[in-house]
C-alpha cells in the first residue's frame, strides 16, 4: 500500500496535468516526458508512471515510441469520465461541455422515462414519485440551488436509469450525477426553477407510476427541453 506522501503526490501529478490538459495549456500533440515530469513535480519515477497510466485510461495521454508521452484531442478522451466532467466544468469550455451533457440526457432520458413505465416495479415508481414531488416541493419554495434538492435530483435520475432496465442507460448515471453536482456547486443551478420544469419533472414520475410509457417519455423530453433552454441561455 502506498505511503499517504506517495498518494497525494500521485493524486497531485493526474489532476495538474488533467486539469492542464483539459483546460487547453497543454494542446493536443503536445509532447512530455516521464523524465521531465519527474524534475517538474519533484517525484519518483514510479509515482509519475502511476500518474501517467490513469491519464492514459481517461484517454487524456498516450505513450509513442521515440516520442514519449502526447497529449491527445479532445475527441479521443473518455468524456464521460467523472475527473474530466470536473475539470471541464473549471476550464474555457465550460458552456459547450454542459451544453454537449445536456444533449446526451436529451436522448437518452426520454426513452429510459417510457421503458421505466413498462418495466419498473412498484415499489420503484412510487420512489420515484416520492423524489419527483420532494423535487417539485423544494423547487417551489425557491429552494432549487441547495443541497438537499440536489440529493433528491441526483437520486431521482439515477433511479429513472436504473428502472429502465438498460444496463447501458445506467452507466450514464455517474456522468449525470457529475454534471448536476457540478452545476450545482459552482452556482449555475436556479433556486426558483424555470417555469414549466417541476410541473414536467413531476409529470413525469405520475406517467411512470401509472404505466404510461408514451406520456412518461413525453413529459421527460419536455423537462429536458427547458433544461436545455436553460442551459443555451446562460
Amino acid at each position: 500500500m502506498p505511503t499517504p506522501v506517495t498518494t497525494a503526490s500521485h493524486a497531485h501529478i493526474v489532476e495538474t496535468l488533467g486539469r492542464r490538459i483539459v483546460g487547453g495549456e497543454l494542446a493536443p500533440g503536445t509532447g512530455l516526458t516521464l523524465a521531465g515530469l519527474e524534475e517538474s513535480f519533484a517525484a519518483s519515477r514510479t509515482v509519475v508512471r502511476e500518474a501517467v497510466r490513469v491519464l492514459e485510461a481517461h484517454g487524456l495521454l498516450t505513450s509513442r515510441r521515440r516520442v514519449g508521452l502526447v497529449v491527445r484531442p479532445r475527441g479521443e478522451w473518455d468524456a464521460l469520465n467523472a475527473d474530466i466532467i470536473e475539470w471541464s466544468l473549471d476550464g474555457p469550455n465550460r458552456r459547450d461541455v454542459i451544453i454537449e451533457l445536456t444533449e446526451l440526457r436529451v436522448a437518452v432520458e426520454p426513452v429510459a422515462a417510457r421503458l421505466a413505465a413498462e418495466r419498473a416495479s412498484a415499489t420503484e415508481r412510487d420512489e420515484l414519485l416520492r423524489w419527483a414531488t420532494k423535487l417539485s416541493d423544494l423547487g417551489s419554495q425557491g429552494l432549487g440551488d441547495s443541497d438537499e434538492y440536489l440529493e433528491a435530483d441526483i437520486a431521482y435520475h439515477r433511479l429513472l436509469l436504473r428502472t429502465s432496465g438498460n444496463p447501458l442507460f445506467l452507466q450514464l448515471s455517474d456522468p449525470i450525477a457529475e454534471i448536476l453536482r457540478g452545476r450545482a456547486v459552482r452556482g449555475l443551478t436556479p433556486g426558483m426553477p424555470r417555469v414549466g420544469t417541476l410541473e414536467a419533472h413531476l409529470a413525469t414520475a405520475q406517467a411512470i407510476h401509472d404505466g404510461r410509457g408514451v406520456d412518461a417519455e413525453a413529459s421527460a423530453r419536455e423537462h429536458l427541453t427547458l433544461v436545455s433552454d436553460e442551459v443555451e441561455e446562460a
